[in-house]
C-alpha cells in the first residue's frame, strides 16, 4: 500500500475514532454531549471523515482537498484546545498532505 493512501486512510479512520470518543465516550465531560453538538460535529468532522476515506481507496484527491476545507474550521477550533480533541487539527492537516501526494503521484505518472 502505498504511503499517500495509508496517510488518508490513518488521518480519516483517526478522525473517526476520535469522533466516537468526542461523541459517545467523552473523557473531559463524563457524559454524552448534547445533540445539537453531536449533529454539528458529525457534519463537520465524521462526514468529513467518510469523504476522506472514501477519496483515500478510490484515489481521488478533490476529495481529499474537499474533507480538508470541510473539516478545518472546527479542527483549527479542536486543534487549539488543550485536550485529546487537538488531534483532529492533524487529520485534517493528514487530509491536505494525501491530496497532494496523491496529485503528484498522478502527474509522475503520465510523465
Amino acid at each position: 500500500m502505498k504511503i499517500t493512501k495509508l496517510i488518508g486512510l490513518l488521518a480519516s479512520i483517526a478522525s473517526m475514532f476520535l469522533w466516537i470518543i468526542f461523541a459517545l465516550f467523552n473523557p473531559y465531560t463524563h457524559e454524552r454531549v448534547e445533540n445539537d453538538v453531536m449533529v454539528i460535529t458529525l457534519f463537520t468532522l465524521f462526514i468529513p471523515a467518510i469523504v476522506a476515506l472514501l477519496g483515500s481507496v478510490i484515489k481521488r484527491p478533490a476529495l481529499m482537498f474537499i474533507a480538508f476545507v470541510w473539516s478545518l474550521p472546527i479542527s483549527l477550533y479542536t486543534a487549539m484546545t488543550p485536550s485529546l480533541f487537538k488531534m483532529f487539527g492533524i487529520t485534517s492537516v493528514m487530509y491536505l498532505i494525501s491530496g497532494i501526494l496523491m496529485m503528484r503521484d498522478g502527474r509522475s505518472r503520465h510523465r
